[in-house]
């Protein structure tokens, strides 16, 4: 992990996880069904529960476990994506429409945010 550009070990959680988890799977099966309503509604709502559940557990349980506490301040570009990410999600949200084109866009995004959280130098794990 030490030669791995600056926060790539701090953030590899991001990728990992959401790949992993049955509520994805959930959310497939009810677009697959043609009910992006109930799909997207699975989707946003465990990105919810994750940001105000689980991110505060962690850093509760920093306090024990783990090498060092961890907080929950960010640098500003990290901020600026979660930010973005919530614009995003409230405009393809808000039509209740969905096409091939905008998943493609979609996922291009969350590339774009992948590679940014890799090589974010103010995102290092060496504080």
């Amino acid at each position: 992990m030490k030669n791995l550009p600056h926060s790539a070990s701090l953030h590899s959680g991001d990728k990992i996880a959401p790949s992993k988890s049955g509520i994805k799977h959930t959310a497939i099966q009810a677009a697959l069904r043609n009910r992006m309503d109930l799909s997207l509604s699975i989707a946003i709502g465990s990105s919810v529960q994750v940001a105000l559940f689980v991110a505060p557990i962690l850093v509760l349980a920093s306090r024990f476990f783990g090498p060092a506490p961890m907080d929950l301040a960010f640098p500003g570009s990290l901020v600026l994506l979660i930010l973005l990410s919530t614009l995003i999600t409230g405009q393809v949200a808000g039509d209740g429409r969905s096409d091939w084109l905008r998943g493609a866009q979609l996922l291009t995004i969350y590339l774009v945010m992948a590679i940014s959280f890799f090589f974010l130098p103010g995102a290092s794990a060496s504080r």
